[in-house]
């Protein structure tokens, strides 16, 4: 019974450390995700406040009659 319950608390500890390894590599990519999300957010926000084109004006136009 002692050994069954050494593999078994080794067994859970190498569960939880690879958990906690994988939870680190999600963690670390947070920050560059949000500064992606921000980028992105600026960059659409400067899309749509983009100033149309001035009207053409037709009345100057050289054209000869």
């Amino acid at each position: 019974m002692d050994g069954t319950a050494i593999i078994v608390i080794l067994a859970i500890a190498g569960v939880a450390s690879v958990l906690l390894f994988a939870l680190k590599g999600l963690l670390d990519q947070v920050p560059d995700v949000i500064e992606s999300a921000s980028k992105a957010r600026d960059a659409w926000t400067s899309f749509r406040r983009a100033d149309p084109p001035p009207p053409v004006d037709n009345e100057e136009s050289p054209i000869a009659a």
